[in-house]
């Protein structure tokens, strides 16, 4: 009797499904219906990772030992001459690649909001998929919360990682750039806001993809989005206009067989000229700058101000256009 009572109850009163993570919750399934897209984002942030690595270490001996010799005019030889330890054959060198993974954090910013817009939300409206979870146990703002928050995790790590790896590069081999707009552009668009630039990406694409409901569109107005704000920081102090970064006080010594340290003489790759001088060593490196961190911490302020703002703009429309209906409406439909 009592075995029949307990089977009762529990039929009359069924577990709730979970949502957290777990072999059958929200996060897992999430995991799964986008692991393709995961595995993707893991392999780029290790190339990434792998070609900074190389560049911290091993990729940048051709071009330092070229600046130990003939300072900056070697090492700025070396690069026209596209030399690198490894890969003389391709024709690239330091300065070439020293830009690579840069390029490769703008793009993923479109990529990310490309993503976020089609295959993250939009197509599961397309396809009913989402609403036939709203209808389960999953609300459609766990569920939204979902989508956003695995994202959010996996671009944050990644691109902190990244811009981690290039600010140690940086330090350690800033000297063997080339002059010019290269490293100040650089300089001033690698810290916290490229992290928070990809996250915009993200949020800009699922509000896209929640107002305007169609794939193509929704991917079309974010990715576009997305590429405007990161050329608008990529040129620009924030509100002066084009191409204005501060330049970046430099450090550029000639050593002396005393150990003194003298103007550069200007000699070039004239080894007679460096003897007359009796330059032994060179020293050059670019010094910090003070507009570094305002500059930084406006851009990532007004990213991270834009992410809220359209984050909370998708939950509202969201709340407003996908409200699951209530088992009442069904049976009012049925019954109509």
């Amino acid at each position: 009797m009592s075995a029949t009572l307990e089977k009762r109850a529990d039929s009359e009163n069924p577990s709730v499904r979970r949502t957290l993570p777990g072999s059958d919750g929200l996060v897992w399934t999430v995991l799964r219906l986008h692991r393709t897209a995961l595995w993707v984002w893991a392999g780029y942030v290790a190339v990434s990772a792998g070609l900074l690595l190389w560049l911290w270490g091993p990729g940048a001996s051709t071009a330092q030992k070229a600046f130990d010799k003939f300072g900056y005019a070697g090492a700025q030889e070396t690069a026209w001459k596209g030399r690198s330890v490894s890969l003389t054959t391709v024709g690239t060198s330091f300065d070439t690649l020293f830009y690579h993974p840069a390029t490769l954090a703008r793009i993923a910013a479109v990529v990310v909001a490309v993503f976020a817009a089609g295959p993250l939300i939009a197509r599961e409206l397309e396809l009913g998929t989402a609403r036939l979870a709203w209808t389960q146990s999953v609300s459609p703002a766990r569920w939204l919360t979902a989508k956003l928050a695995l994202p959010a995790i996996a671009v944050t790590v990644g691109t902190g990682l990244i811009v981690a790896l290039y600010v140690a590069v940086w330090r350690a081999h800033n000297h063997l750039l080339i002059a010019g707009i290269g490293p100040r552009s650089f300089y001033f668009n690698i810290g916290p806001a490229t992290v928070a630039n990809v996250l915009f990406g993200l949020a800009l694409g699922v509000l896209a993809a929640l107002v305007i409901r169609r794939t193509l569109p929704a991917v079309a107005v974010a990715g576009v989005g997305t590429y405007l704000a990161g050329a608008l920081r990529s040129n620009s102090w924030p509100f002066q206009g084009t191409y204005q970064q501060p330049e970046i006080p430099v450090h550029s010594k000639a050593i002396t067989s005393t150990g003194a340290e003298i103007a550069d003489p200007g000699c070039y790759e004239d080894l007679k000229c460096l003897a007359a001088h009796h330059v032994t060593g060179f020293d050059r490196h670019y010094l910090p700058s003070p507009d570094y961190w305002p500059r930084q911490l406006t851009e990532t302020g007004i990213l991270l101000a834009l992410t809220a703002v359209a984050v909370v703009a998708a939950f509202l429309v969201l709340r407003r256009y996908y409200q699951p209906k209530k088992p009442q409406q069904f049976q009012k439909e049925a019954t109509a």
